[in-house]
C-alpha cells in the first residue's frame, strides 16, 4: 500500500504538538485524550519513533511509539520507558483524522514503524487495542497476548473500556 502521491510522512517534531493534539481529540473520547505536556516528554524520550503525515502542510495522522522489551507497556497517561536493549516496537497511539479516513494512512503509518522497528533489528511490535480496535489491529498481524507480569496487567488495567495488549512478530 503506497502513501497518496500528495501526503508526506516524516518524523514528529515538537512544533506538531498543537497539531498532534487537535487530531486526537478528533478521534478519541475523553477518557484517552493525553495531555500535550505528556506527549511532549514522550516525543523527547523517543524521537526517533514518532512520525505523523501531511498534507498541504497540515497534520492529518501521527504515530507515536517507542524501543520496548516484548511484554511491557505504558499505563495510559503514563510516561514513556524507553528500553536500553529493545527488542520491540510499542505502538501507544495512532491516530488518523476524520477528514482524512478511508486514506489508507493508519496502515501505511504501522508499515512504516515496521520498518523502522526492522532496521533497528527488533523482533517484535506490542500495542493496548482500545475503542473497538481489535479487527483494526488484527488486520495488520496483531494477536492478543498476555502483559509480561502483574505489574504490566495493572498498566492494562488503565485503559477504559475493553482495551487489548497485542503483539505482532516482526520480520
Amino acid at each position: 500500500m503506497a502513501l497518496p502521491a500528495d501526503w508526506l510522512v516524516r518524523a514528529m517534531r515538537a512544533d506538531d504538538l498543537d497539531a498532534v493534539l487537535a487530531v486526537q481529540l478528533a478521534c478519541y473520547g475523553a477518557g484517552f485524550v493525553e495531555s500535550g505536556e505528556v506527549i511532549a516528554r514522550r516525543l523527547a524520550a523517543a524521537p526517533q519513533t514518532g512520525w505523523v503525515t501531511e498534507h498541504q502542510g497540515r497534520v492529518r495522522a501521527y504515530l507515536a511509539g517507542y524501543p520496548s522489551v516484548a511484554g511491557k507497556l505504558t499505563p495510559l497517561h503514563g510516561e514513556f520507558e524507553v528500553a536500553t536493549a529493545p527488542d520491540s516496537l510499542y505502538l501507544h497511539d495512532l491516530a488518523v483524522h476524520p477528514n482524512a479516513a478511508g486514506l489508507g494512512l493508519g496502515p501505511w503509518l504501522v508499515r512504516h514503524a515496521w520498518a523502522h522497528a526492522a532496521q533497528a533489528g527488533w523482533r517484535h511490535s506490542t500495542l493496548v487495542s482500545v475503542q473497538s480496535a481489535v479487527g483494526f489491529w488484527e488486520r495488520q498481524g496483531y494477536a492478543p497476548a498476555q502483559p509480561a507480569g502483574q505489574e504490566q496487567q495493572a498498566r492494562l488495567a488503565t485503559y477504559p473500556g475493553d482495551s487489548v495488549f497485542m503483539m505482532r512478530q516482526l520480520g
